[in-house]
């Protein structure tokens, strides 16, 4: 009888289950879209939006976690790894309206159905998190969805999530708890562009406008504090097929100390004399977000503009690899190491890309190389913690970065003993091998400044010097190499 009345409760809930995704999607068709129609040419009430109304001063406080940072992970996932095909990219069908395949959406059968033997009995956040501190980084970014359309986490607005898989887990919810556990900063990543969903782009595109942003509403309302949301583009080129006014205001409601990136309104037009762009200029600096994102490069040296750049650690020959692919070669140490220093000496961030199995697992390579690369954070982590970049231009001899009256040059060649920069402004009180303390000897005029390094006292991947300067490096100074 307990049985019968069990296998009843089931199918009552399987039943509300699949109900309520249509009824909480025309609701929010309903109540958004409508007015969106009615007032198209509207701004809703963005007092709570930072990027419009904020001071400098308010500005530095909200953004000083991020650039106190400097190294995050990256981890892209999904049931494409049981097909081993790239994320979202490798789903070989067209991709509606987009860059390229376009034209009306259509299935691909195989990499549509892995979700159906996606199973990662392994997965342990936990773990994740506990290799993100060893690996000395302060934040994690996880997939909650990309352009395949299919969602992490367990949405009440579609039946393609991970709560249909075998696994049955919400991914999402793992991974933020082991984030807050363990006093790493949370990020979700979301794509805006789905090439899944029947909606998208479809007429107005008003439909899946109010859909993705009820899912975004999901991810910031049900797993407390998230403290980054990743957006990766969106397609069409129409800024009149989206109210990203509406998704800002919720956000800052729902998440007042949110970071956004500079994705949440990439690829839109104006495309078409019916397209007359942003509704209003406080839309575009909205929806440039709090910082920019190279992809799968170093980030040109810039102290005005924060940035993160997020690579690959273990590239296919192809270039791609975000998701787990056999093919990949996970990078050497030396080279994540010199990515580091370079992404802190030019004023940014790295967002360094895992990519777990079909199983949850990482590859040794990969666990081995951020292990390797907390290992010498734990020596050198002084010199890129709580840092800006500069003063001292960045390239291919290295960068440099700063704390108040300390310089940290990390010098990655250096053809003799002698290391010639230009002139700086302060006087150098004393320069000695960062950790160590041994002195250096350094010359000093208006026309150059020269550092001597012996070879003995050379450490690579990356020598550090530390100069204690008589004055403080002021804010964005820029000394050309």
């Amino acid at each position: 009888m307990a049985l019968k009345e069990d296998k009843i409760m089931k199918l009552e809930n399987r039943l509300v289950a699949s109900i309520w995704p249509l009824l909480r999607a025309t609701l929010l068709f309903v109540l958004t879209t409508g007015w969106a129609q009615s007032n198209k040419d509207q701004v809703v009430d963005l007092s709570r939006v930072p990027q419009i109304h904020e001071t400098t001063g308010e500005r530095d406080a909200r953004m000083q976690w991020f650039r106190d940072a400097k190294f995050g992970m990256f981890i892209h996932w999904g049931p494409c790894t049981v097909g081993d095909r790239e994320i979202g990219w490798g789903r070989q069908a067209n991709r509606p309206w987009d860059i390229n395949q376009h034209g009306p959406r259509t299935d691909d059968p195989e990499y549509d159905h892995y979700f159906k033997r996606f199973n990662p009995t392994k997965y342990d956040a936990d773990a994740w998190a506990r290799l993100a501190l060893d690996a000395g980084m302060k934040y994690m970014v996880l997939i909650a969805k990309h352009h395949d359309g299919f969602s992490q986490f367990d949405s009440k607005l579609t039946d393609y999530d991970i709560m249909a898989t075998p696994y049955g887990k919400d991914i999402v919810r793992q991974f933020v708890d082991a984030c807050h556990k363990h006093g790493l900063k949370a990020g979700l990543y979301y794509s805006t562009r789905d090439w899944y969903h029947p909606d998208y782009l479809v007429g107005d595109n008003a439909r899946y406008d109010a859909w993705y942003r009820g899912q975004v509403e999901e991810l910031l309302s049900h797993y407390g504090k998230i403290d980054l949301m990743w957006f990766d583009h969106v397609g069409g080129r129409d800024w009149g097929k989206w109210r990203f006014d509406q998704l800002f205001a919720m956000m800052y409601r729902l998440q007042p100390s949110l970071l956004v990136n500079n994705r949440a309104a990439r690829f839109c037009g104006p495309a078409s004399p019916e397209d007359r762009g942003p509704v209003a200029p406080e839309i575009v600096r909205m929806t440039d977000g709090d910082f920019d994102t190279p992809e799968q490069q170093i980030g040109m040296m810039n102290l005005n503009r924060d940035w993160e750049s997020c690579m690959i650690l273990s590239p296919t020959p192809q270039g791609d690899g975000w998701s787990y692919r056999s093919a990949g070669k996970t990078r050497s140490l030396e080279e994540c190491i010199r990515m580091l220093a370079s992404t802190a000496s030019g004023g940014g961030n790295l967002l360094l890309n895992l990519a777990p199995d079909r199983f949850g697992e990482f590859r040794e390579s990969e666990t081995a190389i951020v292990k390797g690369m907390g290992a010498w954070l734990k020596k050198y982590g002084e010199a890129i913690y709580e840092t800006r970049g500069g003063p001292f231009k960045n390239g291919k001899w290295g960068g440099s970065t700063h704390r108040g009256k300390t310089v940290y040059l990390h010098v990655f060649e250096c053809p003799d003993e002698a290391l010639r920069l230009s002139a700086l402004p302060q006087r150098i009180a004393r320069a000695r091998i960062f950790p160590s303390g041994a002195s250096v000897t350094v010359a000093q005029n208006d026309k150059g400044t020269e550092v001597r390094v012996p070879l003995s006292q050379r450490d690579p991947p990356v020598t550090v010097i530390e100069l204690t300067l008589d004055q403080p490096v002021p804010r964005g100074q820029q000394i050309e190499f």
